[in-house]
């Protein structure tokens, strides 16, 4: 049995597809509203809460392989849980800001965690993705009401990786020998800025869609209200403000495990069109 948890997310569904397409045998969802999921014919949706450990005691019966996102909950609870299920093998979703950015407090509670899942005594995968296309959606109400999008350090090319490439190389991990104890930095194919990703979605769109740049401090002010200060700064330092060569470097590791190129931005873009009108 195969247990992807936030199932209804970004990487997660997309997960749940390829494994459930890659015939991986028995597959449960994790969701907070399992009447609300929609999954794959014959993936069972089970509901849990990382909030409450507890509860996700059911949902890991039977259970020898795990996808799990860090940081949604109490992890040390989380993984003594899946030990004690007698999970066998989790594949960790963490951050490339672990090797990028090690000084930064998300980046050390990534590491925190990858640590607690090495010392389990289970089988672990490490994935460490860059920044996410669908971080894209940010701007997905401005765009709807054809408001300019606003954006600090336009012109900074990351290496944005698609969610799905992501949940492609889990699904190898999870299902394919040799990943175990492997840690695997993650981009996509080629750098983009965030006035490039902007004309993707354009592009995709049919449509002309304003774009203007704003001071960092402007681009704080909005996040700090939504992720806290601390968070805000962190973010700011790896989208453009304190960037460095080990993050701006695009990596082959997703066609290396996979064996399918990377995606391009342009290709989220439109296949997430409809986020957008």
């Amino acid at each position: 049995m195969i247990l992807v948890t936030g199932a209804t997310g970004n990487i997660g569904s997309a997960l749940l597809k390829e494994l459930h397409a890659c015939g991986a045998g028995p597959l449960r969802g994790l969701t907070r509203d399992a009447a609300q999921a929609t999954f794959p014919e014959g993936v069972e949706a089970v509901e849990g809460d990382f909030a409450e450990p507890a509860s996700l005691k059911p949902a890991l019966e039977g259970v020898r392989l795990l996808f799990l996102v860090s940081r949604l909950g109490s992890d040390a609870d989380i993984l003594e849980a899946a030990r004690q299920a007698g999970v066998e093998h989790v594949v960790l979703v963490s951050s490339i800001t672990v090797q990028t950015h090690p000084h930064l407090g998300p980046a050390g509670e990534n590491l925190a965690v990858e640590q607690l899942l090495k010392e389990s005594g289970m089988a672990w995968t490490i994935l460490r993705p860059t920044q996410f296309a669908s971080n894209a959606l940010m701007w997905a109400a401005s765009i709807r009401e054809h408001e300019t999008v606003r954006a600090p350090y336009a012109d900074t090319a990351l290496p944005t990786i698609h969610p799905a490439d992501i949940a492609s190389v889990a699904r190898v991990a999870l299902t394919e020998p040799g990943h175990q104890g492997r840690t695997y930095a993650l981009t996509g194919p080629e750098p983009v800025t965030a006035r490039q990703q902007v004309e993707a979605i354009a592009a995709a769109l049919g449509r002309e869609v304003p774009f203007a740049e704003i001071s960092r401090e402007q681009a704080h002010a909005q996040m700090a209200a939504v992720f806290g200060a601390e968070a805000a700064e962190a973010v700011l330092d790896v989208t453009g403000g304190d960037v460095n060569d080990e993050l701006l470097t695009v990596r082959d590791t997703v066609s290396q495990v996979t064996g399918a190129p990377a995606r391009p931005f342009r290709q989220w873009a439109s296949e997430n069109a409809t986020a957008f009108h």
